[in-house]
């Protein structure tokens, strides 16, 4: 019989993999509902959608592995990489989903977003205040107008899976939905640096560079307090804090 393991879990929703299947458990039933919307409309990869029988969604493994992790060393490719700044191209040149989305909708709503988001840091004593205030003047590049594109929304490393140069799937939409091109691009490459050039030449079209850093401290400084709420450790090596250290 195989096993149950736990990929993820915390109040909000929990995901476990039996064998090929993963159950998906969400009581945020929109949540669930753009997922799967998302994954029958783009034109890249994704997980077969098995059974849906809230607030459970089972949906079948995609072949291959992880681009990587977070805090973790990339064993992939440059051709891996560039396959996935290739596949984020089409997703980003698809027609707009009819749906709104679910946050983050414009410039005016990040900077009221992020503004809140640092006082809480300094406030509770999460992060010093001067890593806090370095990395808001930075995020401040990208609180800018933008054309939306049809953006996965949480397009971390590991939503990511490759086999040699090929990506053979893309998992969790369940933020998916009108958006920032370089928030994808940046979600993509957080912590990983390195590969940004790949990605990029993947993608196939000149982006600001500026930007897409200055969306690694906006994602990073919006990110940590939920993390460590939730039971994770944005300080872990490589991760939320160290990215935000590493600003300059």
């Amino acid at each position: 019989m195989d096993e149950v393991n736990v990929v993820v879990a915390h109040s909000e929703r929990a995901t476990l993999r039996v064998g090929d299947v993963f159950l998906k458990v969400d009581t945020d039933q929109a949540r669930i509902d753009v997922e799967v919307e998302a994954m029958a409309l783009v034109p890249v990869p994704t997980p077969e959608v098995l059974w849906r029988k809230p607030p459970v969604l089972a949906i079948a493994a995609v072949p291959g592995t992880a681009l990587g992790r977070l805090g973790e060393p990339s064993t992939a490719s440059p051709a891996a990489w560039a396959a996935a700044g290739a596949a984020v191209r089409r997703l980003h040149e698809a027609p707009l989903p009819p749906w709104p989305g679910r946050r983050r909708q414009g410039p005016d709503e990040v900077a009221a977003e992020l503004d809140g988001e640092c006082e809480l840091l300094v406030a509770n004593g999460i992060l010093p205040a001067d890593l806090v205030t370095r990395n808001r003047q930075v995020a401040e590049a990208a609180i800018r107008p933008w054309t939306a594109v049809f953006t996965h929304g949480d397009l971390q490393i590991d939503h990511v899976f490759v086999d040699g140069g090929e990506v053979t799937g893309i998992i969790d939409w369940s933020e998916a939905g009108p958006g920032d091109a370089l928030f994808d691009l940046a979600t993509l490459t957080l912590g990983h640096q390195e590969h940004l050039g790949d990605v990029i030449a993947g993608y196939g079209t000149d982006v600001d560079l500026d930007i897409i850093r200055a969306w690694w401290s906006l994602r990073s400084l919006l990110g940590v307090r939920w993390l460590v709420e939730h039971g994770f450790d944005p300080a872990a090596p490589g991760c939320e804090v160290d990215v935000l250290r590493s600003t300059r």
